[in-house]
């Protein structure tokens, strides 16, 4: 009877786990990766799909500066040794809402957009879109490359008083899994 009731609580309790983190992979998620080159640079355009929480609007709204950091690395497979690094890239973006004109920013690096909703401001994070990678004289041409990018909410650029309490909310863990790609470079044209 007891080793019965045993299995049950920890069927519930799988189940529920289970759950959480199919809600968790569903809600935060890369949708798609697409490596592109332009005169002889490797861009990355990419879509995500992340869920802000009501508190983490709420903090926002209340003029705290959201840094959304995107982690990029690719790879070349060597059969004798550990996998060569290509590409170890950041990008981040800081959302920050001003409450005196009631606009939101967006900052990446030196550009700063100003936008009417946090969703507007929020989709510069969600659709990526021209991410200078590096030179396509790096990658060897046919050969099949190995990438991973993955999205998070930079906590520890956070105000002192804020990172306290985002250390010990799971409303301030916005992160997708790393999402992993493949791709080659394909031979340039020549030119007659």
């Amino acid at each position: 009877m007891i080793a019965s009731i045993k299995r049950l609580i920890l069927l519930i309790f799988v189940t529920s786990m289970v759950s959480v983190g199919v809600s968790f992979a569903q809600s935060t998620q890369f949708v798609s990766v697409e490596p592109v080159v332009r005169d002889g640079q490797l861009y990355i355009d990419a879509d995500a799909e992340i869920e802000v929480t009501a508190e983490l609007r709420n903090a926002a709204e209340k003029g705290v500066p959201l840094y959304f950091t995107a982690d990029l690395e690719i790879v070349s497979s060597r059969w004798w040794w550990f996998d060569k690094v290509l590409v170890d890239e950041q990008r981040s973006w800081r959302l920050s809402y001003n409450v005196l004109t009631q606009q939101w920013r967006v900052s990446v690096g030196d550009l700063t957009l100003p936008e009417d909703a946090f969703d507007d401001a929020l989709s510069f994070v969600r659709h990526i879109r021209g991410w200078s990678v590096g030179s396509t004289d790096a990658f060897d041409p046919g050969k099949e490359y190995q990438g991973r990018i993955r999205l998070r909410l930079d906590t520890s650029r956070l105000p002192r008083p804020v990172r306290v309490d985002a250390f010990n909310s799971s409303a301030w863990s916005v992160m997708t899994p790393w999402k992993d790609f493949r791709f080659s470079i394909s031979q340039p044209a020549q030119k007659p």
